[in-house]
């Protein structure tokens, strides 16, 4: 074998590491394409965007907010009791104080989400992806977070004051937490 054979051989990635390569990139297209897919990533054709909007004190009421993207909005004292946002995009969006008691959660996009001081009294909150979102001074009591990705530090603080059944889907919230 000549010098310069022996450095393209030398060079070359070996074939194990050229399988894993593949295997990496076909997962990470698979999850983006499950990611892609989520409910609460595809927008109905008929609801309304309100990315990045300021909407302190709105009422959304009983509202069917469905699929709708309420990403980096200001909702600082809004009200969505008894309201619908299921598959909704809640990215980086500020709750201050909102009242969310009754709402229907599930399946949401709520990553980074600020839920300070806010009412999700009897709210559903089942499948939601709320990574890195604060639940301080939040009133939980009959909230149900059935399959919710919640951050461990969030769930032994909500722990502590967990209580209620939902009336909606019967689970207790200190059940849905996975509370001791």
């Amino acid at each position: 074998m000549t010098k310069a054979s022996q450095k393209q051989t030398e060079n070359r990635p070996s074939k194990k590491a050229g399988k894993r390569l593949a295997i990496g990139i076909g997962l990470l297209i698979a999850l983006f394409a499950w990611i892609v897919d989520l409910p609460s990533a595809i927008a109905q054709e008929n609801s309304v965007n309100y990315t990045l909007t300021e909407l302190h004190y709105r009422d959304f009421s009983n509202q069917n907010l469905e699929g709708t993207s309420f990403a980096g909005a200001d909702l600082r004292g809004a009200s969505f009791r008894g309201a619908s946002l299921q598959g909704s995009i809640l990215t980086k969006a500020a709750f201050f104080e909102a009242d969310l008691t009754g709402a229907n959660l599930s399946e949401t996009l709520a990553d980074r989400v600020v839920f300070d001081g806010a009412n999700l009294t009897n709210a559903i909150f089942t499948n939601a992806i709320a990574s890195r979102s604060r639940f301080f001074d939040t009133t939980i009591t009959g909230a149900d977070f059935s399959g919710a990705i919640l951050d461990t530090y969030q769930i032994s603080l909500m722990c502590q004051r967990a209580d209620g059944v939902n009336p909606v889907t019967g689970v207790s919230t200190r059940d849905s937490l996975g509370c001791r």
